[in-house]
């Protein structure tokens, strides 16, 4: 069995809490950075703050630069967030050629949804044990996704609603993330948030970085939906044609305030405007395409209405 079997079947049954270990640098999530359409200035920003981590953090005290090795993602579901995080492991890894790097995924809700009373001692045991000792080993980058669930803003919980052993969640957090820290200047956490007024404010004051990955603009929308069709251009050439359509950038614009995941289904809705569509997908025109991006803003603005 391979270093990497071994690594994943110890965390399955000792490492509660992470649901996943890559070995870095990884093609398949440098393709994740590429597919995330985003102003390249907030890429490079993200890319310099990292490597900046595993540059500086060895060499300078932390009485003089305070850094908790830390970068917090937020915006609204379905900008990208998580995929842009796990692409930015790998192209943080590639830039250290000579080191081999390992992302750690933790899956918060398998930590909460331990028995009243246990949710701290797990929330301890994967960073104080879990993270630590992969640190020990080795520059490592570890997912923190909906890190509101782990670090939940203490202010706003209620005890009689929420049991305290939330409260010291988040405490545990806060400590072992000083701890780790300290001991390991190795160790980067890149968290990701859809919710960012549930995240404690201490934590989010111990992030290096805070990038708020905002729904695409104008511009944005017809790049994702260029590359949406470019891509299925590949299988299906008449599909490719249509960023050439006069109405493209209609289209375009009727996909503003759409989140680029929707933007992709949306095209996939379209496919399926009707049996003939569905079976032979070539067929769809820019006019279904643009009913679909009007019916998908539509199905949105009802969810939003609803209690």
């Amino acid at each position: 069995m391979n270093n990497l079997a071994t690594l994943r079947n110890e965390d399955r049954n000792e490492a509660k809490g992470v649901q996943r270990i890559r070995r870095l640098p990884d093609p398949t999530l440098g393709a994740l950075w590429d597919s995330i359409i985003l102003d390249a200035a907030l890429k490079e920003q993200l890319l310099s703050q990292a490597v900046l981590n595993f540059t500086l953090r060895s060499k300078v005290d932390r009485t003089v630069l305070p850094l908790h090795g830390a970068i917090l993602l937020v915006g609204p579901p379905g900008t990208g967030k998580t995929s842009l995080a796990r692409g930015l492991a790998h192209r943080t890894a590639a830039s250290f050629r000579t080191k081999d790097f390992r992302l750690l995924e933790v899956e918060p809700h398998a930590l909460t949804s331990s028995a009243m009373g246990k949710t701290q001692r797990a929330v301890t045991d994967l960073f104080a044990q879990s993270i630590a000792e992969a640190a020990a080993a080795g520059p490592t980058i570890v997912l923190l996704d909906e890190v509101e669930t782990l670090a939940a803003d203490r202010s706003k919980l209620s005890l009689e609603a929420n049991p305290v052993d939330i409260h010291r969640a988040t405490d545990a957090v806060l400590v072992q993330l000083d701890a780790l820290a300290d001991d390991y200047p190795n160790l980067l956490f890149l968290a990701t948030s859809n919710f960012p007024q549930a995240v404690d404010s201490a934590f989010t004051s111990r992030c290096d970085l805070v990038v708020n990955v905002a729904l695409p603009d104008r511009d944005a929308c017809g790049r994702i939906l260029e590359d949406c069709l470019a891509g299925l251009g590949k299988t299906f050439p008449a599909i490719g044609k249509l960023v050439s359509s006069p109405k493209f950038d209609q289209c375009a614009a009727e996909c503003m305030g759409l989140d680029g995941r929707a933007i992709r289904k949306m095209v996939a809705t379209a496919l399926a405007s009707s049996p003939e569509t569905a079976a032979r997908p070539e067929r769809v025109t820019i006019d279904d395409l643009l009913t679909a991006a009007r019916a998908t803003k539509a199905g949105r603005k009802m969810g939003d209405k609803a209690p």
